[in-house]
């Protein structure tokens, strides 16, 4: 929904300022049209169905996977692709992974969405959307972005959707904002106060690795945007996350698991998540059961608290790194 331009058309139509919150609440409840919407006066239905479209975006293809998660290709009015995820969990959690821009502009290696054309970023209302989308048919009580784009790029906008977040049941400590590490978004998160989860995608114990998984390591090394996430500990008391994707005979080896210990300290300010890596199009291969099972073992002898993601969605391309798009 284009809250601006509904806003607008209520005052054109010299509708009270309450009728903006009523239909809010209606969309956040996951009404599919505006005749759902009981407390507004019929012809006001009627005139906004004709004038003002529920959502910005359009819904190309929906596929679900066999453990339940469902991928949407969705398009903005000018033409972009845009692609979320909503995932189940056993313990009930439902959670939506959200995208940030169409595209990617970072390219990072091992990343389907970095071989995509950068279209651009999308407004705070194209990425409310993708969560309305969903909300239409279940409710979700968790989000991540950790979809198309780097979020720290558009952060106004990332922002702007996590304000309105918690009236769908999501709320800001439920929520988790990932990024490659782009410095002046963390530090800008940081001076927010809003109490997000911050997670960062590390993927390598040192520079030279690292640069040539995700070229924006040259950009911003490792130890300054450590510093940045140690910063962001210290002002909000909220651990990061440090996502590492295992990349079989690249990144998980037993040494390189000691050498990711000794750079995150102290060790309350990070907990890491083991990835597996899900196939996309790169040369890459992911690390076997066992070598993800040796290098948690490893970090965990350092006093590192480590968790394995639980792949969700990877039969239809709809896993971490997959997303690209495709109809």
């Amino acid at each position: 929904m284009d809250l601006e331009l509904l806003s607008r058309t209520l005052d054109e139509l010299g509708e009270p300022s309450y009728r903006n919150q009523q239909v809010w609440a209606w969309l956040a409840r996951g009404a599919h049209a505006y005749v759902e919407m009981s407390d507004l006066p019929k012809p006001l239905q009627a005139v906004l169905e004709q004038r003002l479209p529920l959502s910005t975006l359009t819904l190309e293809q929906e596929v679900r996977a066999r453990d339940g998660t469902a991928k949407a290709l969705l398009r903005t009015t000018d033409g972009h692709p845009v692609e979320a995820v909503s995932m189940r969990y056993r313990d009930g959690r439902r959670s939506l992974c959200l995208s940030s821009q169409s595209g990617c502009p970072l390219a990072c290696t091992f990343c389907a969405t970095g071989r995509m054309r950068f279209a651009r970023n999308l407004s705070r209302d194209e990425i409310l959307d993708q969560a309305l989308h969903f909300r239409r048919q279940e409710p979700a009580d968790h989000a991540v972005f950790m979809g198309m784009g780097e979020p720290m790029m558009n952060l106004d906008a990332v922002l702007g959707a996590c304000e309105l977040l918690p009236a769908l049941g999501i709320t800001n400590r439920r929520t988790a904002i990932s990024t490659v590490g782009w410095i002046p978004g963390i530090e800008r998160l940081t001076a927010s106060g809003v109490p997000v989860r911050l997670a960062l995608s590390l993927h390598a114990p040192e520079d030279a690795l690292r640069s040539a998984l995700m070229e924006v390591n040259e950009r911003y090394p490792l130890a300054e945007v450590l510093d940045a996430c140690r910063a962001h500990n210290a002002a909000t008391r909220r651990r990061v996350f440090v996502e590492y994707v295992m990349l079989a005979g690249i990144n998980d080896r037993y040494e390189q698991a000691l050498a990711l210990a000794r750079l995150l300290s102290p060790r309350e300010a990070f907990k890491v998540n083991l990835i597996p890596y899900n196939p996309t199009d790169s040369l890459y291969h992911g690390s076997s059961r066992d070598a993800i099972a040796a290098f948690r073992g490893a970090l965990e002898s350092q006093g590192v608290r480590v968790t394995v993601r639980l792949t969700r969605g990877r039969d239809i391309a709809a896993a971490c790194g997959q997303l690209a798009a495709a109809a």
